[in-house]
């Protein structure tokens, strides 16, 4: 089986072709940061304009990449959500529309479920059960997975998502967009312990996660000291280093309270080389084992798409000719396979 992915959730246009036997064979990405970088943020109408332009040439640009066509491919998948409902509509109707018009079946895709199983796409896959913790710009959860579909979410954020607020607390310190790694990038250059941070509701039972208030925290320390280059660095390397540590401990309550030993690890904020570390070392402590994807693949991407998809469409599931999105969608209400 051989498939077309796409991607367009929001910021970044994602393109590949998966093939079961074969494995990936294209994969192509085009950024919008250049785009939003003076505004700060994603602007979501000039999101969903860039994936009109962008989504049609990087399809022919993956087709001449994998050295095939149309012709070749046994299925489309595109994300139908969650996202921004305009970016979502865009990957949504061009790939409902190639595979009515190539008389192929179509799969929409959830999301997090691509993030999810994105580790899949390397050498060492995880065998099911595992513990997933998704952890980017618009969501972070952990989710007990038995099986594709099978999902139980654990805990979520009541608040910002880990990524998100990264992000915000990076523009605070005047980082621009996005700001997210470049605060990780300056927290390598920060003292330890001279600015101490909270690390939220960890001292209360459960799994849920909330950020915003280290957020504040965060904020109200940047307003209280000097704005130098190192004073920067030091709080950066103490706002990272709680929200690692926020994120360590829910894991490790998680896979006490199930007995699973295999976590995986996914989304934006899991390149963060950091988290890696402390799970890493965490696991090996656990004797268990943690997964994640490779780099390329922890942003958007088209690739998780195409291997989602194609591990739905062999379950026979086909999208309708309606071209419905779901800008909220909870992971839990997917089908099982």
């Amino acid at each position: 089986m051989r498939i077309l992915g796409i991607e367009s959730s929001c910021d970044e246009t994602g393109i590949a072709i998966y093939d079961d036997e074969k494995g990936l064979l294209a994969h192509q990405l085009y950024s919008q940061v250049k785009v939003h970088a003076d505004y700060g943020g994603v602007v979501p109408e000039l999101a969903s304009r860039d994936h009109v332009r962008k989504t049609l040439p990087l399809i022919d640009a993956a087709f001449a990449q994998a050295g095939c066509g149309p012709e070749d491919l046994d299925g489309i998948a595109y994300t139908a959500g969650p996202g921004l409902v305009g970016a979502l509509l865009v990957g949504t109707s061009i790939g409902r529309s190639l595979a009515y018009g190539w008389d192929i079946p179509a799969v929409a895709v959830h999301h997090m479920e691509g993030h999810l199983l994105a580790p899949m796409l390397e050498e060492n896959t995880p065998e099911f059960p595992f513990i997933a913790l998704l952890v980017s710009g618009g969501h972070t959860m952990m989710v007990k997975v038995a099986g594709i579909g099978q999902y139980e979410v654990l805990g979520e954020s009541v608040d910002d998502a880990a990524g998100e607020a990264f992000d915000k607390t990076a523009k605070l310190l005047g980082l621009d967009y996005p700001g997210g790694p470049r605060l990780a990038k300056m927290a390598e250059q920060g003292v330890a312990k001279r600015f101490v941070f909270p690390r939220p509701m960890t001292d209360k039972p459960g799994l849920d996660f909330s950020f915003s208030g280290l957020k504040t925290a965060a904020s109200i320390t940047i307003r209280e000291n000097d704005d130098d280059d190192q004073t920067k660095a030091d709080i950066a390397h103490a706002f990272q280093t709680a929200v690692i540590d926020t994120l360590v401990i829910k894991c490790k309550r998680a896979l006490k309270q199930t007995g699973i030993k295999r976590l995986v690890i996914a989304g934006g904020v899991s390149a963060n080389t950091q988290l890696r570390l402390q799970l890493e070392r965490v696991m090996k402590g656990m004797k268990g084992e943690v997964f994640y994807p490779r780099t390329e693949f922890c942003t958007d991407n088209g690739a998780m798409i195409a291997y989602a998809g194609m591990q739905r469409l062999r379950a026979g599931q086909f999208a309708t000719l309606d071209m419905k999105t779901k800008p909220r969608w909870p992971i839990d209400s997917l089908e099982p396979i």
